[in-house]
């Protein structure tokens, strides 16, 4: 099975040589060459009953590697098991045109703390709006940056509960279709995502040199408030169990994962992916490893930069007081404690259900870090 890291590792220090890289990139690209390799060291697990050994190396814990996001993710869904309501819950998307594309990428955590501020405030202002809910929600917004052909493309997934808490704390249900008309919604994410914008500090150069120009920059604003804004809603889930599954498609994704990668022959790469405009259908694209290279790294995001955030009653600091109530008027079961932090183990048995203490020699002993003796390094 081709991986990420063969093509990094074997066409990665040309990318170098002939690209400039911002530091956030070059990282990436170390860690995910280096994962579970001699390079970041390990350690030794020995069978307490055969004796058997096998070295362990250590993963490199990259947000961006395919091969360490499925723990982190598990772990994320488990903690998010605790917030949800026993309502139905929408999936609303806001996309960036892509005549922002360019600004975007150049700009990167500017244009996507807009993208998240944008969306916030439209969903919530509407909300609060007693022509459609009249209460204040709670919902998770996750950012994306990329199409099945990793090209840029940002947007962000919002999943929001049917209703929310009016200003004398009852419990307000949503109408079963989404309650707020997706042209109402495009309208005023448009209008909020421009005004920051303006307000904004932006750098620009190379391809967005011209937009120095106030005119320039002037007609570009025009053209975009002109422009229909792509705002979707998807048909509300079947249950909170459905969320939880749901979120784990989204939460932790990276632009492309390994098993969409279908082959590496003569510095060209083979992957599948979906074309939305012809019907959905599964296509194979080929591509050079260099520009492979180019479209995984676009998607490198700004160092600590929050690609998953809540509002409203699921906010940090409305948790054990809102949230709380919601639950009581949803009737939704209030757990004692909150979810046990599963280990590393305990959520491998989960996924798999393979036990991989078990030593795959005997199949009688248990695997254990063996003592004595310092970490394997490179």
């Amino acid at each position: 099975m081709i991986e990420i890291q063969d093509i990094i590792a074997q066409y990665g220090e040309a990318y170098r040589q002939n690209h400039h890289l911002l530091p956030n990139q070059y990282k990436v690209m170390h860690d995910i060459e280096a994962c579970r390799t001699s390079v970041l060291g390990g350690h030794v697990d020995a069978c307490d009953a055969c004796g058997f050994s096998r070295i362990s190396y250590n993963s490199c814990r990259n947000r961006h590697c395919p091969k360490c996001q499925v723990l982190k993710k598990e772990r994320w869904i488990d903690a998010r098991k605790d917030d949800l309501l026993d309502v139905g819950y929408f999936h609303v998307v806001f996309t960036l045109p892509d005549m922002l594309n360019q600004l975007a990428y150049q700009n990167q955590k500017i244009v996507y703390d807009i993208l998240f501020r944008a969306a916030a405030q439209t969903l919530s202002e509407l909300c609060a709006d007693k022509k459609y809910l009249g209460a204040q929600i709670g919902f998770t917004q996750i950012l994306h940056t990329w199409g099945q052909n990793l090209m840029h493309h940002p947007h962000i997934h919002c999943i929001v509960p049917a209703g929310g808490l009016n200003v004398i704390g009852q419990w307000v249900h949503s109408k079963k279709k989404f309650f707020i008309p997706v042209m109402v919604l495009s309208r005023k994410f448009r209008g909020k995502f421009l005004f920051f914008l303006k307000q904004a500090k932006l750098e620009l150069y190379g391809f967005t040199d011209d937009l120095k120009d106030k005119q320039a920059f002037d007609r570009l604003m025009s053209a975009l408030y002109q422009k229909d804004w792509v705002v979707y809603c998807k048909p509300p889930f079947k249950s909170a169990n459905h969320v939880v599954e749901y979120l784990g498609r989204y939460t932790h994704r990276i632009a492309i994962s390994n098993n969409r990668i279908l082959k590496l022959d003569d510095g060209q790469v083979s992957f599948s992916w979906r074309d939305y405009r012809d019907g959905n259908k599964q296509k194979t694209m080929v591509i050079a490893a260099d520009e492979f290279i180019r479209r995984f790294l676009i998607h490198v995001l700004p160092k600590q930069f929050t690609k998953i955030r809540h509002y409203g009653i699921l906010s940090p600091r409305n948790k054990t007081t809102k949230l709380k109530l919601c639950k009581k008027l949803t009737y939704t079961i209030i757990r004692d404690s909150p979810t046990k932090q599963l280990s590393a183990l305990d959520l491998l048995k989960k996924l798999t259900g393979k036990d991989f203490t078990i030593c795959p020699c005997c199949g009688v002993g248990h695997l254990s870090r063996a003592s004595p003796g310092p970490a394997i390094t490179a």
